[in-house]
């Protein structure tokens, strides 16, 4: 078990999957590598007080005891955990068949460090029968009042309770390597580890913008369905986020193009060579870094899932940085990195023609308190305590 994740606790994940498990057959908990999902799994078992069976996808040896895996998983009871399910898809329809058992004599907890593809076969297979739980990196809520350390080194959990700067630093270097050289080809991708690299440090400068395929196309010498392909593969391992651009039939143009953002902080602070404090704090990309930061929190708080996240700009220049739908009201949030946030014609611009219930700027500062009817100051460190 990793003790990284127990000494933290994760205690809101494993409710969550205990009680997906009393509903559903298979249960499947997906996010990056090294997040904690096998921890997390183990103390599901421990809170379910039943017997626990794991398979380690990446395991030669489990791999074996699978070669007939209804002749192996057939006769099992109680928690059946399989790790790293994205490199035996064709496991799913055997899982189909095992949940449909009468009195369901085991549940199934799948664990997946890939989303995209992983999430059409499972739910092509498993439909009514499967629940998903994403397993993000830290939040604040999480390691309460090391906002400052959680941003630098963010997600992971090795790379948060690391002894010193340098030392995070050095994990998540390793991790950028590993990730590269193993766990992208171990997916069937075939782009070379350097050019993926190169592609990945790039979009770091590109954090938080406007995606801009011809650009980056142009700086590669490929197509732009090459890049983009690129950018798909990052995504589904949980490394950017595209934030789809919000379409209504509205009267005003609005941008077409996702925004794009590195989902962990701490691995962005790799990309770019920050390890201190006060290479953060000097470094042209700290606003967004922070604007990254903040809105991974918000759309972790709200529980939101990532289809269900959206950008608005129109052309003529007013924009919200995040807008989400939360049980039939529609709520926007601007993010500033600042200590004295203001009310700007973009706001009630975006407050009008979306039909807002509710705007939030973002800001960095100590206090919630209202701005204007609608519109209110949040503070990134009471996300946890005053969104909902």
């Amino acid at each position: 078990m990793d003790t990284a994740v127990v000494m933290i606790g994760r205690k809101r994940h494993v409710a969550e999957v205990v009680r997906l498990l009393r509903s559903y057959p298979v249960v499947a908990i997906v996010g990056p590598r090294q997040s904690g999902k096998t921890t997390i799994g183990s103390l599901v078992a421990a809170c379910r007080k039943s017997k626990m069976t794991r398979f380690d996808l990446e395991s030669p040896r489990d791999i074996e005891r699978l070669r007939d895996p209804v002749l192996a998983l057939e006769p099992l009871r109680g928690l059946v955990v399989l790790d790293e399910i994205q490199r035996r898809p064709e496991l799913f329809p055997v899982l189909r068949v095992l949940a449909d058992r009468p009195r369901t004599p085991a549940r199934f907890l799948v664990l997946g460090s890939a989303s995209g593809d992983l999430m059409k076969q499972s739910s092509e297979s498993l439909a009514g029968r499967i629940a998903y739980h994403e397993l993000p990196g830290l939040r604040m809520d999480e390691t309460p009042r090391e906002e400052g350390k959680l941003w630098r080194r963010w997600g992971f959990p090795r790379a948060f309770l690391a002894a010193s700067e340098t030392e995070s630093a050095r994990w998540r270097d390793d991790f950028l390597q590993t990730f590269l050289e193993r766990d992208v080809p171990a997916l069937g991708v075939r782009i070379p580890p350097a050019t993926l690299f190169r592609f990945w440090s790039m979009l770091g400068h590109y954090h938080a913008q406007i995606w801009n395929g011809a650009e980056l196309a142009r700086a590669f010498a490929m197509s732009e369905s090459t890049v983009r392909s690129y950018l798909d593969v990052m995504t589904s391992t949980f490394m950017t986020r595209q934030l789809s651009p919000w379409h209504e039939n509205l009267a005003k143009r609005q941008v077409r193009s996702p925004k794009v953002y590195l989902t962990d902080s701490g691995i962005l602070h790799a990309l770019l060579g920050i390890v201190t404090t006060d290479d953060l704090e000097h470094h042209p990309k700290v606003g967004a870094s922070w604007e990254g930061f903040a809105l991974e929190q918000i759309v972790s708080r709200l529980a939101i899932r990532r289809e269900r996240c959206f950008l608005w700009a129109s052309n003529q220049g007013a924009e919200l940085d995040l807008l989400v739908t939360v049980r039939g009201r529609r709520l926007g949030f601007e993010i500033k990195r600042t200590s004295a946030p203001r009310v700007t014609k973009s706001m009630h611009v975006a407050l009008a023609d979306l039909k807002l219930d509710r705007l939030d700027v973002v800001y960095d500062g100590p206090d919630t308190y209202p701005l204007e009817k609608k519109i209110r100051a949040l503070s990134l460190s009471r996300v946890w305590k005053d969104v909902s």
